[in-house]
């Protein structure tokens, strides 16, 4: 029995070698990988770290139209060059060890009996020694497909790993009061070979010993338990270059900074704190509107202030129903499906350039503190929510009138927005149908801010220009408005969408005729184009405008429609940075083709996400 304990130990490949998941990640380099193998080790190091944010960054959509997953964090350390080895290397190691852990747990127990190895017979002249091990001491560990690789060849360190378990099993054994199943010859063996491979162990042991104190500083040093850190970066280089005469604009280099503290209580619900700051003016447009505005002018102070932009908590009751109440800054799509595809970006630097292009117009009526929920019936979602503007209408992002006990500026008798909405969806086909019931003090396709994010300033309901060209004011409207919007999925990579609104927008005391206020577009996106990340894009639509000026007070001002042309590519450069160059194209800009009425703006957008 002892020679043939010996000759398996010595001879028989990955014997040993899958016995121990430290192997892997502590031998030398030249050592094969055994990450593999299902193992078992009382000297494991298991620890559970984040994984990093892909697409990034956290965005409102990505948290309002998913379930938030349970929030694990370890604070992100950086590689040092005078660390050896480095600080990414032993979390490369940490990683591999924890991947293994869950590995074993789910594909194979310990074996505890021969038989269970499908590849070892009777016939097998080591046979009896692997009865041995494995009945014996416990010894042997098989990998994921059951096999025990008796043929596969194996390196010192992969066997002082093996050998090293084995000495801890017969520790155990002995610990545990069943020394006399331990032969004295096995041990004697033992001790041979603890001799032959002593310095091996001795490296092994030293690195598992300064894994350990990496990993107990990490914990020290985390960020928090409960806490992911996000955020993402946006650099601009734009400029529109149809001034007609004005000189109103100028190439600019541009930016904004978004920074989340996502955090999770239960492992199901969310809690997000974002901070935000950037100095992303918009461009000078004829007509005095929204048309063309950019994802990056959304969401910043225009002079790098820091401040508090979105404030919100996500939770469930059940598994068919979820909660949203934002406190600062919530919007409709937060939490209700918008039906865009690949066009819909959450006001990021990962779609496209404009606000327009992204979604339905419908949404972006209304915004700030209140409630929302949904309801999911299989592929069927019912989202209903109300929310109280969060501006006094100035446009400050630091004025949050919904949190202000004076006259019209509360959570119920000022601006606000409710919107319901059906939805089915399969995930390759979509469709809403929404409405949304307003009351407007500012203007109404404002995201709550009290500035219009899209569409003509007719059809935000101001009246125009003065001669002076200073911004005339606006009666409170009633709005009632009605959308559809759709996606269909081409395929893996292609998406089609459409969507369509009208807007009854009834101003309160003015005399005049209800608003009837339209907008529609559609695009077509394909993913993946040319590389893993990319994005093509290409879109076509009408902001919204007023189609009857002259019954809604506004004498000749046309009601030409304000054509909004769009392409961008996304390039994927690495894992978190983006470059995206593209143009948008207004044509009838203010609703209005008398004159120079067009606009084009370009723009080269780059994104960091982490």
């Amino acid at each position: 029995m002892s020679k043939l304990l010996l000759k398996s130990l010595l001879v028989s490949p990955a014997a040993l070698g899958a016995a121990l998941a430290v192997s892997a990640s502590a031998m030398a380099a030249d050592a094969k990988s055994i990450s593999e193998a299902s193992v078992a080790d009382t000297t494991t190091v298991s620890v559970q770290l984040s994984e990093k944010l892909s697409e990034s960054e956290v965005t409102e959509g990505t948290i309002g139209t998913l379930k938030p997953e349970p929030v694990t964090i370890a604070q992100a350390v950086t590689n040092s060059p005078d660390s050896t080895p480095s600080t990414t290397s032993t979390l490369n190691q940490i990683n591999r060890y924890g991947r293994e852990g869950r590995a074993s747990a789910s594909q194979i127990s310990q074996v505890t009996s021969v038989s269970q190895l499908t590849d070892v017979r009777p016939t097998d002249w080591a046979f009896q020694a692997l009865q041995s091990l494995v009945e014996r001491y416990g010894c042997i560990v098989g990998y994921p497909d059951k096999k025990y690789r008796g043929n596969q060849a194996m390196t010192r360190y992969e066997f002082a790993a093996g050998l090293n378990a084995c000495m801890d099993r017969v520790n155990e054994l002995i610990a545990a009061g069943t020394a006399d199943l331990v032969k004295k010859e096995d041990l004697a063996i033992l001790q041979k070979l603890q001799e032959e491979f002593a310095a091996e162990l001795a490296v092994l042991r030293g690195r598992v010993d300064a894994l350990e104190a990496r990993v107990t500083t990490l914990e020290k040093q985390q960020f928090s338990t409960t806490t992911k850190l996000a955020g993402e970066v946006i650099f601009a280089v734009t400029d529109e270059f149809l001034d007609n005469g004005r000189d109103d604009n100028n190439t600019v280099f541009q930016n904004r900074v978004r920074l989340a503290l996502n955090t999770s209580f239960t492992g199901k619900d969310l809690l997000v704190t974002r901070l935000a700051a950037g100095n992303a003016d918009t461009f000078s447009i004829p007509g005095g509107g929204a048309e063309g505005i950019q994802t990056f002018n959304i969401g910043n102070t225009g002079g790098n202030q820091v401040f508090a932009d979105w404030v919100a908590y996500y939770f469930p009751i059940g598994d068919n129903l979820q909660f949203y109440v934002p406190a600062i800054a919530g919007l409709h799509y937060d939490y209700a499906p918008t039906f865009s595809g690949y066009f819909e970006a959450f006001d990021g630097g990962t779609g496209p350039l404009s606000v327009f292009a992204q979604r339905n117009p419908i949404y972006l009526i209304g915004g700030g503190s209140g409630a929302a929920v949904n309801f999911n019936f299989g592929n069927f979602k019912v989202s209903g929510g109300y929310l109280a503007d969060n501006s006094d209408g100035s446009g400050n992002p630091g004025t949050f009138a919904a949190n202000v006990p004076t006259a019209k500026n509360g959570l119920f008798n000022g601006s606000y927005a409710a919107l319901g909405q059906i939805g089915f969806d399969t995930g390759k086909f979509g469709l809403g149908l929404t409405y949304v019931n307003a009351y407007r003090r500012g203007a109404i396709f404002d995201g709550g801010s009290g500035v219009p994010s899209s569409g003509t300033i007719f059809a935000n309901g101001f009246f125009g220009f003065d001669a002076f060209g200073n911004l005339l004011g606006k009666f409170p409207t009633n709005v009632n408005a009605y959308g559809v919007s759709g996606y269909l999925k081409l395929g893996s990579n292609i998406s089609i969408n459409a969507f369509g609104a009208y807007v009854n927008a009834d101003d309160i005391g003015d005399g005049f005729d209800a608003g009837q206020i339209w907008t529609f577009g559609g695009g077509i996106a394909f993913a993946d184009f040319g590389k893993k990340g990319n994005l093509l894009g290409l879109f076509a639509g009408v902001e919204p405008y007023v189609g009857n000026p002259g019954e809604y007070g506004l004498g000749n001002t046309d009601n030409n429609m304000p054509i909004h042309l769009e392409g961008f590519y996304k390039w994927q450069l690495t894992d978190n940075i983006s470059i995206t160059p593209g143009i948008i194209y207004i044509i009838n800009a203010g609703q209005s083709n008398n004159g120079d009425t067009d606009a084009l703006i370009g723009t080269v957008r780059t994104t960091f996400t982490f």
